[in-house]
C-alpha cells in the first residue's frame, strides 16, 4: 500500500522537469502565432514585446490594441535572456513593421539569477540587432520607474534603472533607433511610481496606462506613423540628408516603403522636408 508514495517525489520531479525545458515559455504564444499568420494582414503590424508590464496593458486597457494592427506579446516574470530566446518566434516571425521592446526590471528583480546592467544591455542590443536585420524598426523602451519590488525588496531598482535607461538610450542614440521614454513621464520625487499611476508601485493602472499609451505607436504624441504614397523611403532620407537635419541620420533603419516611424518631435522638424 505504500509503493504508491515512492512515487510521487519522482512524479514531481518529472512535473518540474518538464516545465524547465521551456524556460523561455516559447509555448505561450506558439498557436496564436500560427492563428495570427493566417487571420491577420502584415501591413504595419507593430509587436509590442516585453513582461507582465506589456501583456498587463492588454489586460488593462484592451480598448488600445482593439482595430489595430498591434500585437502583444508580453509574459509576466520575464527577464532579457529569456525574451532574446523567443525573439524570433514572437516577434520576427510575425513580419512587423515595429517592435516596442519594454525589458528590463525584472533582471534587476534578479527573476532569473543575478544580472548585470550590462548584461540586460546587451541583450537589448541583440535584439535590436536581429530586428533590424530583418527590416524592422526598432523602439527601445525605458524601464518603468520602481522604488522597490514587493516580491524581492532591497533590489535598489530607484538606483539602478536610472542607470540603465540611460545606458538604453545612449545606445538608441548611437544606433539610431527610437528611446521611448517613459520614465520621465512617469516618476515620482523616489523614483517610483505612485499609487494612482501603479497600485503595487510595478505593474501599471489604467491611468498609468493610459499615460503610457499617449506616447506610444499611434498617438498624438508618441511614436507616429508617416506616409506619403508615390514616395519611396529612400528618396526621403536623401533629401532630409541634403537638407541638413540632424536627426535624419537617426532613420537609416528605414525600410524601402513610404512607412516609417518617428517620435513627433522629431516629426515636426522634417516633415515639411519629405518630396
Amino acid at each position: 500500500m505504500k509503493k504508491p508514495l515512492l512515487f510521487l517525489p519522482l512524479a514531481v520531479l518529472l512535473s518540474v522537469n518538464l516545465a524547465a525545458q521551456d524556460w523561455a515559455q516559447l509555448n505561450t504564444f506558439r498557436s496564436a502565432n500560427k492563428t495570427l499568420e493566417k487571420s491577420m494582414k502584415k501591413e504595419d503590424r507593430v509587436v509590442f514585446f516585453g513582461n507582465s508590464i506589456t501583456i498587463g496593458w492588454l489586460q488593462t486597457m484592451p480598448s488600445f490594441f482593439e482595430g489595430k494592427p498591434y500585437i502583444n506579446r508580453g509574459i509576466g516574470g520575464q527577464t532579457t535572456p529569456q525574451m532574446l530566446v523567443r525573439f524570433r518566434q514572437d516577434v520576427i516571425d510575425l513580419k512587423p513593421e515595429v517592435v516596442v521592446i519594454l525589458a528590463g526590471t525584472n533582471d534587476i528583480a534578479g527573476n532569473t539569477g543575478p544580472m548585470t546592467l550590462e548584461e540586460t544591455l546587451g541583450n537589448l542590443i541583440s535584439m535590436t540587432e536581429l530586428a533590424r536585420s530583418n527590416g524592422i524598426a526598432v523602439v527601445l523602451c525605458s524601464v518603468l520607474p520602481a522604488s522597490d519590488y514587493p516580491w524581492r525588496p532591497g533590489m535598489r531598482p530607484d538606483l539602478k534603472i536610472p542607470e540603465l535607461n540611460t545606458m538604453i538610450r545612449e545606445y538608441a542614440d548611437q544606433a539610431g533607433v527610437v528611446y521611448l521614454d517613459y520614465f520621465s513621464a512617469m516618476a515620482n520625487e523616489s523614483k517610483g511610481l505612485d499609487p494612482e499611476l501603479a497600485h503595487d508601485g510595478v505593474h501599471p493602472t489604467r491611468k498609468g496606462y493610459e499615460l503610457m499609451a499617449e506616447r506610444a505607436p499611434g498617438s498624438g504624441s508618441g511614436i507616429v506613423s508617416i506616409r506619403k504614397p508615390g514616395v519611396k523611403a529612400a528618396d526621403a532620407v536623401q533629401s532630409l540628408n541634403q537638407a541638413g537635419v540632424a536627426t535624419a541620420s537617426r532613420f537609416g533603419w528605414i525600410r524601402a516603403s513610404p512607412h516609417f516611424y518617428a517620435t513627433e518631435q522629431e516629426v515636426q522638424q522634417f516633415v515639411e522636408l519629405l518630396p
